[in-house]
């Protein structure tokens, strides 16, 4: 009897908090100071936008990292942004 080959990837997927956006692609991604503190925004190559209000207070650490070994592996920072 031949033996059943899987179809399916064995890689386990991330679970995303925004499914409507996973797998597009991303345009841009910005930093501006809101009425209240910052507003993050994701713009994507279908001229869809996520955006995040971020209350005043808060500060923003960006960095650029690979997991490709499935390690953390820090390729870039930027200076810190706090929320006024």
């Amino acid at each position: 009897m031949a033996v059943k080959k899987r179809t399916r990837s064995r890689k386990r997927r991330a679970k995303s908090d925004f499914p409507e956006v996973t797998g597009k692609i991303v345009e841009a991604v910005e930093v501006k100071p809101a009425e209240n503190g910052y507003g993050i925004g994701i713009l994507f190559t279908d001229r869809t936008y996520l955006g995040f209000d971020v209350d005043p207070l808060l500060r923003i650490r960006p960095d650029y990292s690979s997991w490709k070994t499935g390690n953390y592996k820090p390729l870039k920072r930027w200076p810190s942004v706090l929320s006024k």
